[in-house]
């Protein structure tokens, strides 16, 4: 095609000048994407991640607004579970009193009970002096495995979130992997090697494009963190590739730039409409009540709008670049051909969908006992990192740690203490944690002491007591004790120790140093005792149980909790938070998200679907394959026993259906349309050949994807959802090679009797005399004619004329309604053979017709001999 040519092409379809625009300004492109991937690059470290599951559950629910309450009244310090191995008790009380000696650590707990030492190993649970998101608390504990460099040591502990490193760890190779195994699927599928560049060099900058606009999210989940570019790369391989062979295809009869245009010209809508159903699974998970649907959705639609973007904006640039180097380097295709499976397919129409709708019901059935967990303590994955490990040894020597965090109105320590105690008498509850029952020089925090108590306690005069407990009083305003006698008047031990201490630091009092130094270990430890137990509305005692984090006995003795701390407070002021409430609440979240997720996805799909293929029928069968392999992909959980995080199924199902639809989309579109000139047979065998290079380097590509995801996180949500996505695409692979085309063989009539496509009333037009014909003809040109024609009729036209027209032509003026080529007609109508119109006589203007593609035929164009066929007939 001629640059003249394109211009007059652009002129006729908007969506050539846009394809035009974008390859002619190529160099504008290449610079807004260097700006932006540049930008990108140093944003990508802006984006914060939350890696808490319940940070994601709905406002409304308890966990979470338990722990915005947590978060306003109390003061959460750094804590760890030390556990040295391989000592005896002499040793493990040495490493206790050594431990005490450090100024960091606030609290230590450990004795010589089995709760602390067996098995010839100590547990020692570490508070430090510091809040947990406090640089010094990591420092300190630092300090403390340098200290114990010496022995076999196992830390737990959730300050600095190791996890989340650990897993931002194993991406790392996980996407190195993933780039070198895209790199040999398209090795193996492309049929020119220089494409391998010009595909990877726009899946990378899309990815990056995607990964540093992260940060204007503020914060996203560490699942959207995680796999969103490997997902992406999964996801939108297919759009890159459809552009590619749109342009090889066209560049066999056209230039590299011309080839280019018209090629991203039909890419464009064909790509945007095969989007559309991937979208339209992940806006399913944006429904989702538990927020991490949400977030992943919209950072995986951000990831697929700048992959289209790539596609439409940067991959143009560089075929323009690489082109002269793809043509040198053609290689014989390794896909091979796959007449088998039309052949099987043909061959099992009768039966094969039978079978196939009986899998599904048994499937159905199978994937509503899958047992899904909410927690991380009931599933198992194939690698576990460092943290894990030594989760698992502490487990395994002392127990699992699962308490509940139980928050109540402050002000009243006895109904505490009451409380607490009917909790302690529960068979459930190992013991309570709670101001009221924390023991400090030989009394309870709260207990109640006199000044003469107060001063044999302290070591400190009788006389000096009663003037501190008098003090005390007029500083409470109770007046009603200085008339009565001081000596009667009882203060909680933590409030009279926070007030002489203060006292002290005033200058108001003066102690010994003995007694100053008792007094200020004392103070330090209720210090950080109140700031943990006590805020200015709310207390919380923590309730540690002998059960497992979730299960159906759990989640029965939350509601019993709620039972016993209704009895002393009131109903609503009665808030339970922790890893078990927050397994219920992801539970009870998941019965809605499921089905709508489900019905969703479902939905948003089929109506893509309709609009189409324009057939009720179609999107119908389609839908019903994939949701058979969604099915089956959790239905084997079930047959194995293994327990499935509950969030992979509704990610995983989203994704399949968004995606993998696009496999049974291909082959029914090609099915319909070589049904239009083929037989059943042939027509199926021509399909899956078709399909099948297509189906087989996208899939592949989200198959080795999640089985990377899968094999090598250590993440139980993370690996799920990597398992899941690839073993569903291998089951909807499977299903739209062999079974779908066994469905659209049986379904044709359905599909053609449900179809609603608006036919164009037949109009035949009627023209006699000379008759100027320009188009498809099908009807009677003094015969039956069906072919492209151009040229001037003398007799009677009763035809159909599509892309094209006629119009009646004077007799006197037909030589110039002739093209270039065409017979010249005398005046009297017989044509005279051998001459013809010099190709420099331009056709009349307002004549030049334009075929559908929008392709000029000018006369420079037109085939000579068909149009000398044209003008005889």
């Amino acid at each position: 095609m001629e640059p003249e040519e394109t211009e007059q092409v652009t002129k006729q379809s908007p969506m050539l000048k846009v394809a035009t625009f974008i390859v002619d300004r190529r160099n504008l492109f290449f610079l807004l994407f260097a700006l932006g991937m540049i930008f990108c690059a140093i944003s990508a470290g802006w984006t914060k991640v939350e890696n808490s599951l319940a940070a994601y559950l709905p406002d409304s629910m308890e966990t979470r607004v338990g722990l915005d309450l947590m978060d306003e009244q109390f003061v959460t310090y750094g804590t760890a579970r030390v556990m040295v191995m391989n000592i005896d008790l002499e040793k493990a009380n040495d490493i206790a009193d050594e431990l005490r000696k450090n100024s960091d650590i606030a609290m230590l707990s450990y004795n010589e009970t089995t709760d602390h030492y067996n098995n010839f190993s100590a547990l020692y649970s570490i508070t430090f002096n510091y809040k947990s998101d406090d640089d010094k608390a990591l420092e300190a504990l630092e300090k403390v495995k340098e200290s114990l460099s010496d022995y076999d040591v196992y830390v737990s502990t959730s300050m600095g979130d190791p996890q989340a490193e650990l897993l931002a760890e194993e991406m790392k190779p996980i996407r190195i992997i993933a780039v070198l195994v895209v790199l040999v699927v398209l090795i193996l599928t492309s049929q020119t090697y220089a494409e391998v560049p010009v595909l990877l060099i726009t899946f990378g900058a899309a990815a990056l494009l995607a990964a540093g606009t992260n940060f204007q999210f503020g914060t996203i989940s560490f699942v959207s963190n995680s796999v969103t570019i490997v997902l992406q790369l999964a996801l939108s391989v297919d759009y890159a590739v459809i552009f590619c062979n749109r342009y090889k295809e066209e560049h066999q009869t056209l230039g590299i730039r011309e080839a280019c245009i018209v090629a991203l010209s039909k890419a464009i809508p064909e790509i945007s409409s095969s989007c559309l159903t991937t979208v339209g699974g992940l806006m399913a998970m944006m429904m989702m009540q538990y927020g991490i649907g949400s977030d992943l959705a919209v950072c995986l639609i951000k990831s697929i709008f700048f992959s289209l973007m790539s596609v439409f904006l940067l991959m143009p640039g560089l075929i323009m670049i690489f082109g002269t180097l793809m043509d040198k380097t053609k290689h014989k295709s390794f896909i091979p051909k796959i007449d088998f499976a039309g052949k099987f397919a043909f061959a099992t129409r009768k039966f094969v969908p039978l079978i196939f709708l009986i899998v599904m019901a048994v499937a159905f059935f199978l994937q509503n006992k899958c047992p899904y967990v909410f927690g991380y303590s009931l599933l198992k994955t194939p690698i576990k990192n460092e943290v894990q490990i030594a989760d698992g040894l502490i487990e395994d020597s002392f127990g699992r740690n699962n308490f509940v965090v139980m928050c109540f109105p402050t002000g009243n320590y006895e109904s505490e203490k009451k409380m607490i105690a009917d909790l302690e008498r529960q068979p459930q509850v190992d013991h309570c944690m709670g101001l009221s029952n924390t023991k400090l020089l030989g009394h309870n925090l709260t207990d109640k002491l006199t000044a003469r108590e107060f001063s044999e306690l302290m070591d400190v005069d009788y006389e000096v007591a009663e003037l501190l407990y008098t003090a005390y009083a007029v500083n409470d305003e109770n007046y009603a004790k200085l008339v009565n006698g001081i000596s009667t008047y009882s203060i909680p031990l933590i409030d009279v120790i926070m007030f002489l201490y203060d006292e002290v630091q005033e200058g108001y009092v003066t102690l010994d140093d003995d007694v100053y130094d008792k007094l200020k270990k004392a103070h330090d430890t209720m210090l950080v005792l109140r700031n943990m137990l006590e805020g200015e509305e709310y207390s919380r005692i923590l309730v540690y149980i002998d059960l497992p984090q979730e299960g159906t006995e759990t989640f029965a003795f939350l509601e019993k909790m709620h039972e016993i701390g209704e009895t002393y407070y009131p109903e609503d002021q009665i808030i339970l938070t922790g890893d078990s409430t927050s397994q219920r609440d992801l539970k009870n979240t998941f019965a809605r998200d499921n089905i709508i997720v489900t019905v969703g996805s479902i939905l948003i799909v089929l109506a893509v679907l309709l609009f189409t293929f324009m057939s009720a029928g179609m999107p119908l069968l389609l839908i019903a394959v994939i949701e058979g392999a969604i099915w089956i992909n959790f239905a084997t959980p079930t047959l194995q026993n293994n327990n499935v995080f509950f969030m992979c199924e509704l990610i995983v199902s989203s994704i399949q259906m968004g995606a993998n639809i696009d496999y049974a989309i291909v082959i029914a579109g090609r099915f319909m349309e070589n049904r239009k000139t083929m037989d059943r047979k042939e027509a199926v065998i021509e399909t899956l050949n078709f399909a099948f290079p297509t189906i087989i380097t996208s899939g592949s590509m989200m198959i080795l994807a999640g089985m990377l995801i899968g094999r090598l996180s250590s993440n139980g949500s993370i690996c799920g959802i990597g398992k899941y996505l690839a073993q569903g695409t291998i089951i909807s692979i499977i299903l739209v090679m062999f079974v779908l085309p066994q469905i659209l063989l049986i379904g044709e009539r359905i599909i053609e009797k449900t179809s609603f496509k608006v036919s164009v009333p037949i109009k035949l037009d009627r023209v006699r005399g000379y008759v100027r014909v320009d188009g498809l003809v099908r009807g009677q040109v003094n015969g039956f004619v069906v072919g492209e024609m151009h040229g001037v009729v003398k007799g009677e036209v009763n035809a159909i004329v599509s892309m094209g027209g006629m119009s009646a032509v004077n007799p006197e003026d037909i030589n110039e309604h002739l093209l270039p080529g065409d017979m010249i007609l005398p005046d009297d109508g017989e044509a005279a053979e051998g001459v013809e119109v010099p190709d420099n006589e331009a056709m009349p203007a307002g004549e030049e017709s334009t075929s559908d593609d929008g392709v000029s035929e000018s006369a420079a164009q037109a085939d000579a001999s068909d149009r000398k066929g044209d003008a005889k007939s």
